[in-house]
């Protein structure tokens, strides 16, 4: 059984930043493997991709909205990987959840809130 969890999420207001972290752990989890991405969910909304980062090259990708704003990384070292969030706004406020994902294999996190609120 593969365990995700994520930190970092609060309150914060437009403009500003946060840094989520996930950490990945497990029998037999070999963390190179997977790709990993963040993804979020609003109120009402159905779950939506964010960013992914590849297993092997670290290569990223972005949804347009959150293009030039946020930044994955990750460290195969610690089994973690990280979305920065800069320049947040009301519309960003989700519960985010950390993917990771390999071959037929797929794993969540139990999410962290993010609220962007004046």
């Amino acid at each position: 059984q593969v365990h995700l969890v994520e930190s970092g999420g609060g309150l914060v207001q437009p403009g500003g930043s946060l840094r989520l972290s996930c950490v990945a752990s497990g029998s037999g989890f070999t963390f190179d493997d997977y790709g990993m991405c963040w993804y979020r969910q609003a109120p009402g909304k159905e779950r939506e991709w964010v960013a992914g980062i590849s297993s092997a090259d670290f290569l990223t990708n972005y949804a347009d909205s959150v293009k030039g704003r946020f930044a994955i990384s990750r460290d195969n070292d610690r089994n973690t990987v990280a979305l920065q969030m800069n320049s947040l706004k009301p519309e960003d406020t989700a519960v985010y959840y950390c993917n990771a994902r390999f071959i037929r294999y797929t794993y969540w996190g139990q999410g962290t809130q993010v609220t962007v609120s004046s």
